[in-house]
């Protein structure tokens, strides 16, 4: 146990610097695009999700969250909404970027997100009129995430550093210990790694409304404990807290509830589709 400890501390530390200057990058995005994001979601109609999806892939700690409130305020509709949470990456790039992951497949899982963002946005706003009832609030990201973006981005991205670091160190100890003790083949049997099922489980984990879904699914598939249909089944449905902020704002639990349920059977759909195309394609 002592040495499954070790290394999961020095793995963990190493990632450290890469994280801070990663995540200092995406403070200096977050700063510069989200006014511009902001406006250009609230301009756009009928290729709403479509900007959704592709504004949702850019890493920003609080994009989606932004996203939640503009719905709640009827100000972009539900196409656009849900395209934004498909698309939404969270801390998914930066551990696969941390773990050297061959770039073509981090960009092949980006752009399956944003494909999907835009297909099942745009069918949604078919189905689904919505109307602006209120007017547009008051809202800052910083008030919602408490990142301390006010004070400065060096100290932000200090803190978002710290909090992903205790999160992968938290989830690697966990993993190493059950390989360790239980073995990758019985992991595998549990997230039903050889069939199209596995994506109903990861699914379900990407809706927990907190960056540890996104890690927890990375780590997995790093770890080969998942297929990439389950992974992108679960990153399509893990959006960070925008899910707490939409139950937290939106008094309407039965029309948040549906939000939840279309979130989770698109995840689960997408998931089979790519892991359908990946049995043919072998």
């Amino acid at each position: 146990m002592k040495e499954i400890l070790l290394d999961t501390i020095l793995d963990s530390l190493k990632l450290i610097p890469f994280l801070f200057v990663a995540f200092l990058i995406i403070e200096l995005i977050e700063h510069k695009l989200t006014d511009k994001n902001k406006n250009i979601l609230i301009k756009s109609k009928k290729i709403g999700p479509i900007l959704g999806s592709l504004l949702g892939a850019v890493p920003q700690c609080g994009f989606s969250v932004m996203a939640t409130n503009l719905y709640v305020t009827r100000i972009i509709t539900l196409g656009t909404l849900i395209s934004i949470y498909l698309s939404t990456s969270d801390e998914m790039l930066i551990v696969m970027l941390s773990e050297n992951i061959d770039i073509s497949i981090i960009i092949k899982i980006i752009l399956i997100k944003i494909i999907f963002g835009i297909i099942y946005g745009l069918i949604i706003d078919k189905i689904a009129i919505n109307k602006k009832t209120k007017e547009e609030e008051n809202y800052e990201i910083c008030n919602d995430e408490h990142c301390d973006c006010k004070h400065g981005i060096v100290l932000s991205s200090i803190k978002h550093t710290i909090h992903i670091t205790l999160f992968i160190f938290i989830i690697t100890l966990i993993l190493n210990t059950i390989f360790n003790y239980v073995g990758e083949d019985y992991l595998s049997k549990i997230f039903l790694t050889n069939t199209i099922f596995g994506t109903f489980i990861t699914s379900l984990i990407g809706l927990i409304p907190n960056c540890a879904s996104s890690v927890i699914l990375t780590e997995l598939y790093i770890n080969n404990s998942i297929s990439i249909g389950a992974l992108i089944g679960g990153l399509l449905t893990s959006s960070g807290t925008s899910l707490l902020v939409l139950f937290k704002n939106n008094k309407n639990i039965k029309e948040n509830l549906k939000i939840v349920l279309l979130l989770y059977s698109l995840g689960v759909i997408s998931g089979i589709i790519i892991e359908l195309i990946t049995l043919i394609i072998k």
